[in-house]
């Protein structure tokens, strides 16, 4: 009885096609929905505003300049078309010579690509960008339009012309501009990551997993002065997800997640930042480390470091809920549209803080509530309060929950969190008091950051979820409640990762505008909270590439020259097994396992996929012992729980086998795998045949492209004679796996029986060839249909073979088939007749 087993991870290699993605999304009635998000306006004016004339794109009419910027384009949309040279002109409030210069108008490029990056959607440019025109002043000029326009309101004039020596203008805009008193003065540390659309029938649940682990390798952590135009590589090639950073507030500690593969937050490092900074193993905390006896493995969220890096609060599950599992208080979706091709937020939890002293992990009481989910906290910059996100608890997945197709689809669990403050008062917490303004509003509130002043906190608001949303846009309300504003910065599709820098002057946010490669913008915040129009840090990445979780970092200009990774050498022995494994050399997975198993024994995933490559290869009784151990350390796992039922079924042990599957599909009833291992059992136990179809038919709808459930679903049909039913699923069963053998099988039986020989005839002996010519009962059938075409020498051939197969075995039940037919071929070949 052959079974599906899986690895623990989506693993799937990166499509090596490039194609454009409609962000259509097919829905289950067959009709097509256009999201919300792919119907948003421009962020730039619409030509209509000025036909026939100059519209200035950048820079927006009010534009702040940071004095530490490097030099921008000015970019504009000419719509009349006798305009073929244009003239930049930049006066300074009638204060001196004006600034003048011709341009060309060259038109905008896609910047550079990341060619060694397969399977992204190619970038394109808006229909509004190619339509400009650009314009960059080099150094000398833009150190003095800096200066003479700081503290001024520069009046930049754009006038097009019919030829190089015309006199008047045919087209003509204006735009205002200042440059800042206040310099940025920090760096931005942040990740360019890939991004590449989910693997289609992605479905997994509580996993935050935004990429295939064969591109993890490809994300790169970054850091980048607004003075210079290149980026500072501090570190890649790891084969882990690390996010959300955070830092001290003085520069001197950083804080990371260390995903790991499956990204399950059970590692976290706390280093100190220094030149050459080092990620050991002393400076690792493991969440899981704390999880209590008989519960899931812990999970941190959201993690932070304190202002003076003494302390981290994260989101970890309730306490004393046993069996509670990250699946139960998380929810994600994966989408198939590049823009947003995951989303996931809590539904349970509370709040915990780490002591780096005491190396002691506690809730913070009023914050622990189990009745609320409690998330996302972020310190005040004196330490002494934290700002979180908190919503009524639920179900992520509740009982007739709908798989959500589309990011913001309304099958999404719903949750609206609301921003509440409470003081941390040495980890005795206190109690928590809703901020009014970003609470109690209807929407979702989340991501808060408060102004280095401690004036000011600036959130995320959206309709459902936290942070990354289509919606998403950025809103400004004082530290103590009150009015909450939209900032005049926010663009028009996801505005968020948004972060203060050291003089609290101007902010940092990534944005989906005006492509869905996000993209990194700053904005100046003056005293009474306004925002100024965006101004994006230009070249942070490659076109296919996007930015996110920008922070800034307090550090001088050489305090931070690249981070060492040696605590990650595990995941790097993980990487490697598992690349063997995708490539299906088992025989070389298996001691690679055992060495990532060796490396970390209290990691599930290892023994898991060490059962695998075992089974793989038929050593069923050691993948038995693989996936006790896998299930000794996460007995929670579906997937392990399925793998483990497939192979005591290999050994004949069938009711613990069934056991083991039905678990899997109460831990995930979207395994389509396991609702398939669960039919096939069903069916070869016998007695139970309806539901063995229904548990097929729920196991192909969840996993398409998975063979084996046609296949089996096949050999059912044809065995209640729904011949062209039956034909229909194998075929598609082979479509999906040409180099199987059983699948070229029972195609071929299916066709025979329905009397189709010459059709059939292709698919045994396919199946003959993929077996070596070393299965008898497939020479068997391969021999009689050769005979029922009137092949009799290859019958008689074909036959023979087989029977020596079978003396070999000492089969002697098939061996007396076999002389029978033989007899009967060579007499077919003799007399010509059938």
């Amino acid at each position: 009885m052959t079974l599906l087993a899986a690895a623990t991870l989506w693993t799937g290699r990166v499509r090596a096609g490039q194609e454009q993605q409609s962000p259509l999304v097919k829905m289950p009635d067959g009709s097509e929905f256009l999201p919300e998000y792919a119907r948003q306006p421009s962020m730039f004016r619409p030509a209509t505003e000025a036909p026939n004339n100059i519209l200035i794109d950048a820079p927006v009419n009010g534009t702040i300049y940071p004095p530490d910027v490097i030099a921008p384009q000015f970019k504009w949309r000419d719509n009349n078309p006798a305009a073929t040279v244009w003239r930049v002109e930049i006066n300074f409030g009638g204060k001196g010579k004006p600034i003048r210069v011709s341009s060309d108008g060259e038109k905008l490029k896609i910047p550079e690509v990341d060619a060694s990056l397969s399977g992204y959607v190619p970038p394109t440019l808006s229909p509004e960008e190619q339509q400009m025109h650009a314009w960059r002043p080099d150094v000398k000029m833009w150190e003095e339009i800096k200066k003479r326009s700081t503290g001024v309101k520069a009046m930049v004039t754009i006038s097009g012309y019919a030829a190089e020596k015309s006199a008047q203008p045919v087209s003509s805009a204006q735009a205002t501009f200042e440059t800042s008193r206040d310099a940025v003065g920090a760096p931005i540390f942040y990740r360019n990551v890939p991004l590449i659309p989910p693997q289609e029938g992605t479905t997994q649940r509580g996993v935050i997993k935004p990429l295939p682990d064969s591109v993890l390798p490809k994300i790169r952590w970054e850091l980048r002065y607004i003075n210079e135009t290149h980026n500072h590589l501090m570190m890649t090639n790891l084969p882990t997800c690390g996010n959300c950073h955070s830092f001290s507030r003085d520069g001197k500690v950083m804080g990371i997640d260390v995903d790991g593969p499956a990204n399950d937050k059970g590692l976290y490092a706390l280093t100190p930042l220094n030149k050459v900074t080092t990620i050991s193993n002393d400076y690792l905390v493991r969440w899981s480390a704390f999880s209590e006896e008989g519960g899931q493995k812990r999970f941190g969220f959201m993690s932070q470091v304190s202002p003076d890096g003494k302390y981290v609060v994260n989101s970890i599950d309730v306490p004393r809920a046993k069996g509670m599992r990250v699946v139960d208080r998380l929810y994600n979706g994966f989408y198939p549209y590049y823009g947003f091709g995951q989303v996931f937020y809590p539904t349970r939890g509370v709040l915990a803080w780490y002591s780096k002293e005491s190396g002691k992990l506690q809730t913070l009481p009023g914050a622990d509530d189990p009745n609320f989910v409690q998330t996302s906290a972020f310190w005040s910059p004196d330490g002494k309060w934290l700002i979180f996100s908190r919503a009524t608890a639920s179900n992520p997945y509740p009982a007739g929950y709908k798989r959500s197709l589309y990011a913001n689809d309304p099958n999404e669990t719903q949750v609206q969190y609301d921003l509440y403050r409470i003081p941390f008062n040495n980890g005795k917490g206190g109690v928590a008091e809703p901020v009014r303004g970003a609470s109690d509003n209807g929407m979702s509130n989340n991501f808060p950051k408060v102004s280095p002043d401690g004036k000011w906190i600036v959130f995320v608001r959206c309709k459902n979820g936290l942070l990354m949303r289509p919606d998403s846009r950025l809103y400004i309300v004082p530290f103590e409640g009150g009015e909450a504003r939209a900032l005049e910065s926010n663009l028009p599709v996801m505005n968020s990762w948004h972060s203060w820098s050291p003089n609290g002057k101007w902010l940092v946010f990534s944005s989906k505008s005006p492509s869905f490669y996000t993209r990194m913008y700053l904005t100046h915040i003056d005293e009474q909270g306004h925002a100024s129009p965006p101004v994006e840090v230009e070249n942070a990445t490659a076109s296919n590439r996007a930015v996110n979780i920008p922070e800034f970092l307090n550090i001088g200009a050489n305090d931070l020259d690249h981070i060492e990774t040696p605590a990650i050498d595990y995941y790097r022995e993980f990487d490697t097994a598992q690349q063997l494994q995708d490539e299906a050399k088992y025989a070389e997975a298996i001691p690679a396992w055992k060495v990532a198993a060796a490396k970390d024994p209290t990691d599930a995933r290892p023994f898991n996929n060490l059962g695998v490559a075992l089974a793989a290869m038929g050593q069923f009784d050691d993948a038995i012992d693989a996936y006790k151990r896998s299930l000794t350390i996460n007995p929670e796992s579906s997937q392990t729980h399925n793998n483990f039922g497939s192979a005591l079924a290999e050994a004949g042990r069938l009711d613990e086998a069934m056991e083991n599957i039905r678990t899997a599909i109460e831990l995930n009833p979207d395994n389509g795998a396991a609702h398939v291992n669960l039919g096939h059992m069903l069916e070869v136990r016998g007695g139970a045949r309806e539901e063995a179809k229904a548990e097929l038919r729920k196991g192909i709808e969840l996993a398409p492209k998975l063979s084996d459930g046609h296949n089996v679903y096949g050999v059912i049909l044809a065995r209640e004679g729904q011949m062209d039913e039956a034909i229909a699923e194998l075929q598609t069963a082979v479509d999906l796996a040409p180099r199987s053998a059983e699948c070229q099988f029972n195609l071929g039986r299916a066709m025979a029986a329905s009397n189709r020989f010459a059709d059939a005839v292709p698919h045994f002996e396919a199946a003959a060839s993929l077996t070596g010519g070393k299965e008898p009962a497939i020479l068997q059938m391969l021999a009689g249909i050769y005979s029922d075409t009137g092949q009799y020498a290859k019958a008689v051939d074909v036959a023979q073979r087989a029977l020596d197969i079978a003396e070999q075995r000492n089969d002697r039940e098939l061996a007396q088939q076999l002389r029978a037919n033989l007899s009967r071929y060579r007499s077919q070949m003799q007399t010509g007749q059938q």
